[in-house]
């Protein structure tokens, strides 16, 4: 008996006759160009290109030819750096810009410790956790005028609280405000007290962001409290250690309502820092010398946040 034959069709392909695409091909998918960061077009950002050209650009470079001129409402002489020269001789100017170093360092580190601590202690178990942030955390919400003016009263060598709740206790309290050699401490504690809060609730979020893993692990491995800090929330909270360190060092060198509220850069010159000294100038009649302190402050505040914003944040990627 013959055998027979059978001869099967492909019946896989599309209906239309086309070629099946061969086993193994992947099919191409078309995807957008490489390179292109935003799906929005260039013209999208023109808006915000001019609102930031016309607010901080302009006035930045007009500041840097005005410190150029002697100047005023109506009329300008160029005279070149002279503005400068005269900055730097007179004595009471060169203080300023001490001070405002000094000013920004002493409360940009103690922001740091004090923000640093109170955070361990509000993110531990303690009670009215809640409240004692909010609590923390409030001086920051009051205007900084208000805060100078209240402690200027309570700072009062003749009947100030501070000075009478001494007394009470048999210590002779200092002239916070009138001595030469406290005057601007005292300003910068005032500063620490304001704006701790904000340091410490930037903080607070970087040690809730922990993974508890490492703590759970640490605890198995037989670690002490101080290891657990020295070891795990130090390095891990490092983001939150750069970001305070960059926003109170800036706060401090920009800082001028608080000292003027509290001491209008006395006695003398003590407690002045080159934002003092610009609005003085500028009520003499000074604009160009006033001018040219305004260029020497940003071009203070850029030299010293630049480089040690880099330097930290290089640190913070190779921990």
């Amino acid at each position: 008996m013959a055998a027979t034959t059978r001869t099967t069709t492909d019946t896989t392909g599309p209906a239309t006759g086309t070629r099946p695409e061969p086993a193994g091909e992947e099919r191409r998918v078309p995807s957008r160009k490489r390179g292109t960061r935003s799906p929005y077009p260039t013209w999208f950002y023109l808006p915000a290109a001019v609102v930031y050209a016309v607010l901080f650009l302009v006035p930045t470079f007009a500041s840097f030819y005005f410190s150029l001129t002697r100047w005023s409402l109506f009329d300008f002489e160029f005279i070149g750096l002279d503005n400068f020269v005269q900055f730097f001789r007179e004595p009471a100017l060169v203080t300023g810009l001490v001070n405002t170093v000094v000013f920004g360092v002493v409360t940009s580190a103690l922001k740091v410790v004090l923000g640093l601590l109170l955070a361990v202690l509000l993110t531990s178990q303690i009670i009215a956790r809640g409240f004692l942030r909010s609590v923390v955390f409030f001086p920051v919400l009051v205007s900084t005028i208000g805060v100078g003016i209240t402690f200027q009263v309570l700072m009062d060598p003749f009947g100030g609280f501070i000075n009478e709740a001494l007394a009470v206790i048999g210590i002779e309290g200092p002239g916070w405000l009138t001595d030469p050699s406290l005057a601007l401490l005292s300003v910068a504690l005032v500063d620490v007290w304001k704006g701790v809060g904000l340091a410490t609730v930037i903080y607070i979020a970087g040690i809730v962001s922990i993974p508890q893993e490492f703590f759970e692990a640490a605890k198995v491995d037989g670690a002490s409290t101080w290891q657990n800090f020295r070891h795990i929330l130090l390095p891990l909270a490092r983001p939150a250690t750069t970001t305070v360190i960059i926003l109170s060092l800036i706060g401090g060198l920009r800082s001028f309502d608080l000292i003027w509220a509290m001491t209008r850069g006395g006695p003398g010159f003590t407690s002045d820092v080159i934002a003092s000294v610009i609005y003085k100038q500028y009520q003499a009649g000074f604009y160009g010398l006033s001018t040219a302190g305004n260029v020497l402050l940003f071009l203070l505040v850029t030299a010293i946040v630049l480089p040690l914003s880099r330097f930290l944040n290089r640190k913070e990627v190779e921990l």
